[in-house]
């Protein structure tokens, strides 16, 4: 039962998922409902679900910063799945009335949840009929330190017990796990509330009362409902991941496709390793490698632009006064970006290291944590790296030549204007404020290891099998924090990222860029590549770049641990795949497979066979 229960999560995506857990606790032989089952059954909902109380916009949440959030059930059979959806858009505590009929039970439940500036309560038509729960919820209602918000699933008549409610309240005569899922993106925006009340039940609550929300953040939802058949994706993805696995080009990968701003393909697969002791899972975190380039740096690049603190054509010396005396002071941050410098490619750093740079225990000297018990030098990179890389050769400028010291450079520019480390400043400005729970450097100070994806088993350098540590050698020895590497997330994290750039730069209300600087760095800016500023780009010479279907106006990057995305406007598509194909050693067959693109075009090819046209 454990095995099928198992296999169903991973082969389904998330409406599909609570479905299948439904019917496999009620029947021996479950049959699973269609996409267009779930849709219709949606569709019901949608219609019954009523928000009131919502003079004041509250709903859907917009400030999730700083913002405690609990969730308490009440009686609902369906908290895991109304849970889950919640944690998609920011961290949400799970609670539970251990018997919501006990005043005492309750009255603890409230204590617990002192310390939460936001309170989720869920409860159904037969428990909030009790005279204890009405109590428990009044007294949070009147809370003036808190938030509080009321779903209550069940007969319409039930809304009589919360007349004198002045919190907003999301009501349906649905009890399910299609309700629980799309009341929770109600809360949060992922979806529209545009039902009113069909008949009145009480004083407050009459004919018509209701208020429209907004769909401001990404939606959960299946293939079927832009038009793709689910069965046809998920086989096609299957396929190819199945080759990648078998063929050792990666022990496993998160892949995560959303179109339209609504997630409808999302599924692990393989193991973080091939001795199969853990299995991949959809919101496991990844070193994303390169991909770091545009998810850290170049969006931190580009919100100093928009302020005008960082000017494109300005020279690195008069944001870097180290590289004055050198021949990179005259290069612009244009240059940086677009590759076009004449700087040297890559560095092997950990090659120079001598005995006395590092040791094996942390001490005040050796500082720097490189990976377990491996502890290097402090200061290592500003007295040593750092100014070998503006000391290094500089070729002719204005041709392409890819190369991480740009970005080594950038991220100095980038501090240095924004009078804050760049891990501070992209999760002040973006990963916090947009609900981005994984994304960030150094993964280990704030996750359990058992739930990052490991890299390299790395015999050279740091002799251990990299569990959380950067797998780029220069980055790890910058403390883990550079411009070109250093990045983890999830790839749910990385659609809300993109889905923000999508959206012309708002999300979840929230305005992050012009729409104006987005076009500026995703399209194309060099007569001598195809890249964008920061960003690469569909490439018109080789034509399959970087996939066969791709369109011309696709931006992204990939990364060398084998991930990627990118993102493709025209057909309001992200496509997000990560994997660690360096484990147990570097291997080039993710790309000589071609699997990322592969599994990019079958994307394509079922929005095809939906219909539409390319």
């Amino acid at each position: 039962m454990i095995k099928t229960l198992k296999s169903i999560f991973f082969s389904f995506t998330i409406g599909a998922i609570f479905f299948a857990l439904l019917f496999l606790t009620s029947a021996s032989n479950p049959v699973f409902p269609s996409g267009d089952d779930w849709l219709k059954q949606m569709k019901q909902v949608e219609a019954s679900t009523v928000v009131l109380n919502n003079k004041s916009g509250i709903i859907p949440v917009q400030n999730i910063v700083n913002n405690r959030i609990a969730s308490v059930n009440i009686g609902s059979a369906y908290a895991n799945e109304f849970d889950s959806l919640l944690n998609k858009y920011t961290a949400v505590a799970s609670m539970k009335a251990p018997d919501f009929g006990d005043a005492p039970s309750l009255d603890r439940l409230n204590s617990d949840l002192k310390l939460y500036n936001t309170i989720i309560v869920q409860v159904t038509d037969a428990t909030v009929n009790d005279h204890r729960t009405q109590d428990f919820i009044r007294d949070l209602d009147k809370s003036e330190n808190r938030q509080l918000l009321l779903v209550l699933f069940g007969n319409v008549s039930s809304l009589k017990h919360l007349d004198g409610i002045r919190s907003p309240v999301v009501w349906t005569s649905i009890n399910s796990p299609v309700s629980a899922v799309f009341t929770a993106q109600v809360l949060f925006g992922g979806v529209s509330a545009t039902a009113r009340l069909a008949t009145s039940v009480s004083p407050r609550y009459t004919t018509g009362s209701g208020f429209t929300t907004a769909a401001n953040r990404l939606k959960y939802t299946l293939p079927e409902e832009v038009g793709i058949n689910g069965r046809v994706l998920e086989t096609s993805v299957d396929k190819i991941m199945a080759e990648a696995i078998t063929g050792k080009a990666t022990p496993g990968a998160a892949v995560m496709v959303v179109k339209d701003g609504k997630v409808i393909f999302n599924k692990g697969y393989g193991h973080h390793t091939y001795n199969k002791a853990v299995a991949t899972k959809a919101d496991d975190i990844f070193d994303l490698a390169s991909v770091t380039k545009i998810s850290a740096t170049t969006i931190a690049a580009m919100k100093l632009y928009e302020e005008q603190k960082l000017k494109l054509d300005t020279n690195l010396g008069a944001y870097l006064p180290l590289a004055r005396s050198t021949t990179k002071n005259s290069l612009s941050i244009r240059q940086l970006m677009l590759h076009e410098g004449g700087l040297t490619p890559f560095i092997p750093f950990y090659q120079s290291l001598k005995p006395a740079d590092f040791r094996r225990d942390s001490s005040e000297l050796y500082s720097v944590k490189v990976a377990d018990s491996y502890y290097l030098k402090r200061n290592y990179y500003e007295e040593v790296m750092l100014p070998r890389m503006l000391n290094t050769k500089l070729q002719p400028a204005g041709k392409y030549v890819y190369s991480d010291l740009s970005m080594y450079f950038l991220k100095e520019a980038i501090e240095r204007q924004a009078v804050e480390r760049l891990d501070q400043y992209v999760l002040n400005y973006f990963y916090r404020p947009l609900g981005m729970q994984t994304a960030g450097f150094n993964p280990r100070n704030r996750f359990d290891k058992a739930r990052i994806v490991p890299t390299e088993n790395d015999l050279v350098f740091r002799k251990t099998l990299l569990e959380g540590y950067v797998h780029d050698q220069g980055a790890a020895m910058a403390g883990g924090v550079a411009g070109h590497a250093g990045l983890f997330a999830s790839a749910n994290d990385l659609a809300i990222l993109y889905q923000m750039l999508l959206n012309g730069g708002t999300y979840g209300g929230e305005k992050y860029f012009s729409p104006q600087t987005i076009q500026l760095f995703t399209s194309r800016q060099s007569l001598t590549s195809h890249r964008g500023l920061g960003f690469d780009r569909w490439n018109p010479e080789s034509g399959n770049y970087p996939s066969n279907l791709a369109s011309s106006e696709t931006y992204g990057h990939t990364g060398y641990t084998g991930t990627c995305v990118w993102v493709d406007p025209k057909h309001q598509l992200i496509y997000i795949f990560l994997s660690n194909r360096v484990h147990p050693s570097v291997t080039n067959k993710l790309s000589s497979m071609r699997i990322r693109p592969r599994i990019q075009d079958a994307i394509y090819e079922a929005i095809q066979a939906g219909g539409k046209k390319l």
